[in-house]
């Protein structure tokens, strides 16, 4: 299966740097000619992409919004691809929580419990590939936490990499699955 995967548009909590999880906080507006710029770029490697058998985006806001902006706006909304739930971190500053979880952030985020469990966010991201295994391409208008899961589970079956990868707002990652999730 190949994913096209594109985190969401920036909002005003990603330029201050606060963790925004499952709050349904929208895009910025207006789109600066950057961004534009971007959206031109990924759309033209989308193109080269098509056709995909689904199209999803999250349920919460920022991700349809980008979907709308990127000229898709009849994205099918699925759970499954809500973002990570911080809890009490949500409209911390993400230092807060590296700060106080220090290297388990890092490198043994599974054993964290945050609003969810990164076990059960881990289960989640799985539910999703398994319950779209037979799909040939999808296109994802996503989230940070989950496009690093998605990655880092592609790379080595789980989640243990996902908080070293940097995934910037609008960025597009691919991703093949294909390998056996452990």
């Amino acid at each position: 299966m190949d994913i096209a995967i594109i985190r969401h548009l920036p909002t005003a909590w990603n330029d201050k740097g606060y963790l925004q999880g499952r709050r349904d906080i929208p895009i910025s507006l207006p789109i600066s000619d950057q961004t534009w710029l971007q959206i031109k770029e990924n759309n033209m490697h989308l193109e080269n992409l098509k056709p995909f058998d689904y199209v999803f985006s999250s349920e919460l806001k920022r991700t349809q919004q980008t979907a709308n902006l990127y000229g898709y706006p009849n994205v099918t909304s699925e759970p499954l691809l809500n973002e990570l739930d911080f809890g009490s971190f949500e409209g911390k500053l993400k230092t807060e929580l590296e700060k106080k979880y220090d290297d388990k952030w890092l490198s043994s985020p599974l054993q964290m419990n945050l609003g969810e469990s990164l076990l059960q966010f881990q289960n989640r991201v799985l539910a999703f590939i398994q319950k779209y295994a037979q799909a040939k391409k999808i296109l994802i208008f996503g989230h940070g936490s989950w496009t690093r899961a998605l990655l880092s589970i592609s790379e080595i079956g789980n989640i243990q990499n996902m908080n070293r990868i940097e995934i910037e707002n609008n960025q597009l990652a691919l991703v093949k699955i294909s390998i056996k999730i452990t």
